[in-house]
């Protein structure tokens, strides 16, 4: 019987897991499955029969998993067809960080029915899920670059800061951060797991400002930060309410300006909350000058340039000089840099010269003046008094000082009518007491008397009446710090002049007495007004000023607003010189809470602003120093201009690094540059050196026309003339130009010798001494001859030194050589004599050399070349003899230096030589006056060979 083949069927499905759980690792590809991933299939493996006709059935076999999903990573295998048995892998590498779980689904196939595995049966789907294990793979990094902190000094914090690392890990295990550390060592600081950094002790602001730490910190897995953070910890002084960034020394350069005097600063309140704030600034000025930096011009320069009214203004107390001199005797400042003030002790006074002030004075009529008094004895104090000589002693005017009151007293002269009438006016005044400087305007027009203090005025509170006075023929004596007492006054007091009573204590300047009233208010302020103080540009609801600006306030209610409103409160000095030295600056500051009540004490802030020394002007004055003039010149209508080239410069030094590349390199030097500036001047004053001036045959004049149009005015004694008055160097230039000097008798006069001094700012800066010589030139007449004007000037001036200006000169007085000794006049002659032979001599070389061409060119003429000695003449020039005699090695360097600087040689013929041989010319009709002495002078020619 035969055999039965094998049927292969595939009866069954394969049978799996519903779930599966399953573990890897990142960056590896084996999971491990809970549980193993395994396939049963019921159907039994068959073989075919026999080994080569029929093979083993596939039935019952796995042939693979199915995994259903989108994008998963994973896949399955199958390592037993027969038991079933396969694993799931990764494909790649896998990343905690981007997906930490993976589900899918999975499915088992068995190899179906037959070779061709017809029939395949799938089981059912089951869920897989598979979780990424992490590995510490990341370091922990900060959050911040580095971080800031600010604590108080002497405090101690539970936390100051805290610091925060984070980590990129996936795992719970790996992306804590376990912990932070210090790595700076040694500092009084710690941080805790959170990172919260505090301190260990309490701080010290002097002992350190700020600490630098570093800070790092770890995860979980022992992994350390990449990248350690820096933290600053800055250490605040304890919080004292009060002005930071107050700079205590302000230095102030002349000229530039507004200087801000307090660019950073700013108000700490230590946070409390403010309602408002007042700050009050002082400028402290009352050292300098009168109260403050003024212009130190004499007080009538003051007014005209203030625009006072004209007319009489006479300075009672003006600086000491050779015109003014009852003031010599006081005590004064330097009155160099600043104002020049008098001081008076109680023991002395001055009396002012008869003449200076009219006896009676013609209302209206101003008083002004600066004074400075303190509180002081219950004695009356006189500033200014009119009162009798002898006799009598009646005070007609006076001002004075009593128990802290200004008073005025002005007696009426005698009229018809004896009636009561006003005589002594009062004002209490705190100012009179206050120990500052303060300005006086008293204005009267009687009966009505006004008075001005720094510009603001004020009523009399009292006015007593009296008589008027008597008649009387009795002088009165004006002083000046006392009262003049006759023959009927009480005993002085004790170390006071013996006719002087009521003595001033305290400080006066600029005492004027002015013809007319000064109710105009901006003279008055611009005679007290400061050239320096506070200044802002802020609305003025804000800032509230003093009138000298010296002090002003300022309030608000927001710190940052009132901070920015300091900054912008700057000093200025608008003086071209300003008086150098310190002033002294305060601010006092008052902050209000919501009670209305000083909740915060905020310290005065003190410093000082520095002015500088400014650079001295150096004033010169340069022109002919050394001149001749005819005789005649002086004694014409006209006179000789004294300064006629003259030059005013001035002129300051600056200190100038030079430029170079390199800023820090160490042979930079500083090199010194000459500037020429320009301001005005003040007084100009030309003195006669040596004798004083003779009114009765000398002068020097000046046209007062030229003065009034240069509002300048003019004095003169015998000493000279001073010229005052605010101007520009180029006005008083000009009007030195016009000053001549005149001489009636010039007979015994050789030379005159006078100097100029200019200065500005009422003797601040002076100028060099200019001292100008002038020569008078004495000349004789000559005799008649028809060839004179031919034969003099080719043979007779070039024997004159060309140092010396013949401009002008004439022979006009023949009665002048009678000043010249006979013998000095042998001596001239016969040097003159030789000289001329010399020149003759080469002359007659000369034309003997050319004589052939002479006769061609010049035939007509020759007659008229021939040399004539009959008519030759010599013109004397006494001053030759005289400043021989008496003349110094000095007059003899200036005539060589402006001989160098003329380019001639002695025998050149100058051009005012010229001039004077053509009025020789002129002078030959007056003949034989001086025939006499003529023939003393004509050359002997007789034994001359030729």
């Amino acid at each position: 019987t035969g055999q039965r083949p094998l049927i292969d069927v595939n009866k069954h499905k394969p049978w799996i897991e519903t779930t599966y759980h399953g573990i890897v690792t990142e960056n590896d590809d084996k999971v491990l499955l809970d549980p193993p991933l395994i396939a049963l299939d019921k159907d039994a493996p068959l073989r075919y029969a026999g080994e080569g006709a029929a093979g083993a059935t596939s039935s019952g076999e796995i042939c693979g998993f199915r995994i259903h999903g989108q994008n998963v990573p994973f896949e399955a295998v199958v390592l037993d067809k027969s038991t079933g048995e396969g694993v799931i892998r990764a494909k790649g590498p896998l990343d905690c960080e981007l997906q930490k779980e993976h589900t899918f689904t999975l499915q088992a196939y068995d190899c179906g029915e037959g070779p061709d595995g017809a029939n395949m049966k799938k089981s059912h789907k089951a869920t897989v899920h598979i979780q990424v294990n992490d590995i510490n793979e990341y370091a922990p990094v900060f959050k911040e670059k580095s971080y800031k902190a600010t604590v108080m000094e002497g405090k101690q914090y539970d936390s100051i800061l805290r610091v925060e690392a984070v980590d990129a890990d996936c795992s719970f295990q790996f992306s804590q951060i376990c912990s932070y550390d210090i790595v700076t060592p040694e500092v009084p600081f710690t941080v805790d797991k959170d990172g919260y950094i505090k301190n260990t002790e309490k701080l010290n602001y002097g002992k350190e400002r700020m600490y630098k730490l570093t800070v790092t910190a770890y995860d979980c897995g022992k992994n350390r930060a990449s990248e350690d953070v820096l933290v600053k910890i800055n250490v605040k002084p304890t919080c004292k309410p009060g002005w930071t960034g107050f700079n205590k020394r302000i230095e102030y350069e002349p000229g530039t300006g507004s200087l801000p005097l307090f660019p950073s600063v700013h108000l700490e309140t230590c946070d409390e909350p403010i309602t408002s704030i007042q700050a009050n600034i002082e400028l402290e000025t009352n050292h300098i000058g009168k109260g403050c930096d003024r212009d130190t011009y004499s007080e009538k320069a003051l007014h005209k340039l203030c625009g006072a009214s004209g007319g009489g203004t006479v300075e009672l107390l003006p600086a000491p000089s050779s015109a003014t001199n009852w003031t010599v005797g006081l005590p004064t400042d330097n009155g160099h840099d600043s104002d020049q003030v008098f001081e008076f002790n109680g023991t002395q006074a001055v009396k002012v010269p008869e003449g200076v002030v009219s006896t009676s004075l013609k209302e209206p009529f101003t008083v002004s003046v600066w004074m400075r008094h303190g509180p002081g004895a219950h004695d009356k104090e006189t500033v200014l008094c009119n009162s009798d000589k002898t006799g009598m002693n009646r005070h007609h005017y006076s001002l004075y000082v009593h128990n802290c009151r200004l008073i005025l007293l002005l007696r009426q002269e005698p009229t018809e009518t004896e009636n009561y009438k006003p005589a002594e006016f009062h004002w209490k005044l705190d100012q009179v007491c206050d120990k500052e400087w303060h300005h006086y305007v008293v204005n009267v027009e009687f009966p009505s008397v006004s008075l001005f203090v720094d510009g603001a005025s004020f009523e009399p509170f009292l006015v007593t009446e009296d008589y008027p006075l008597r008649p009387s023929k009795i002088d009165s004596q004006l002083t000046i710090g006392a009262c003049w007492q006759g023959k009927a006054a009480l005993p002085p007091p004790a170390g006071g002049s013996g006719h002087m009573a009521q003595f001033f204590r305290g400080n006066l300047a600029g005492l004027m007495i002015h013809s007319g009233k000064m109710e105009n208010k901006k003279v008055i302020d611009c005679l007290y007004t400061c050239k320096e103080g506070l200044d802002v540009q802020l609305p003025e609801e804000v800032v509230e000023f003093n009138p000298n600006q010296s002090s002003l306030s300022v309030e608000g209610d927001d710190i940052d607003a009132f901070d920015k409103v300091m900054q912008h409160i700057s000093y200025l000095n608008s003086r071209q010189f300003p008086t150098p030295g310190i002033r002294h600056l305060r601010v006092s500051t008052t902050v209000k809470c919501f009670k209305e009540e000083a909740c915060v004490t905020v310290p005065d802030a003190e410093g000082y602003v520095m002015v500088l020394q400014p650079e001295e002007p150096k004033i010169s004055l340069s022109g002919i120093d050394h001149f001749a003039r005819g005789a005649a010149e002086f004694e014409s209508p006209e006179g000789v201009t004294l300064f006629p080239e003259l030059r005013i410069v001035s002129t300051i030094t600056r200190e100038v690094e030079a430029e170079v590349e390199a800023e820090d390199d160490p042979t930079v030097q500083e090199t010194v540059v000459s500037e020429e500036i320009m301001h005005n001047l003040d007084t100009c004053e030309v003195s006669a050196l040596g004798d004083e001036l003779d009114g009765e045959h000398e002068s020097l004049e000046l046209d007062p026309a030229q003065l009034t149009q240069r509002s300048l005015e003019m004095t003169s004694s015998t000493l000279g003339l001073v010229i005052t008055g605010v101007s520009t160097m180029a006005q008083y230039e000009t009007v030195l130009h016009l000053i001549r000097y005149k001489n009636w008798h010039t007979e015994a006069l050789f030379d005159r010798k006078f100097k100029l001094v200019c200065s500005e700012l009422n003797g601040r800066y002076i100028s060099n001494d200019f001292k100008v010589e002038v020569n008078v030139i004495h000349t004789v007449n000559p005799m008649e001859h028809a060839n004179d004007a031919m034969v003099q000037p080719n043979f007779i001036n070039p024997v004159h030194h060309a140092s010396v200006d013949l401009s002008g000169h004439n022979l006009v007085n023949p009665h002048q050589a009678s000043v010249v000794p006979s013998a000095a006049t042998v001596v001239i002659v016969v040097c003159v004599s030789f000289l001329v032979f010399m020149i003759v001599l080469g002359v007659f070389r000369v034309r003997a050399t050319h004589q052939g061409v002479a006769r061609d060119q010049e035939a007509g003429k020759e007659n008229e070349m021939d040399w004539d000695d009959s008519a030759l003449t010599i013109t004397v020039n006494p001053m030759e003899t005289y400043e021989d005699q008496h003349s110094s090695e000095d007059d003899e360097e200036e005539e060589e230096e402006e001989e160098s600087e003329d380019g001639e040689e002695e025998d050149d013929i100058t051009s005012a030589e010229s001039e004077s041989s053509e009025e020789e010319e002129g002078a030959e009709e007056e003949g034989q006056q001086g025939a006499s002495r003529q023939q003393q002078l004509e050359w002997d020619d007789s034994t001359l060979t030729y």
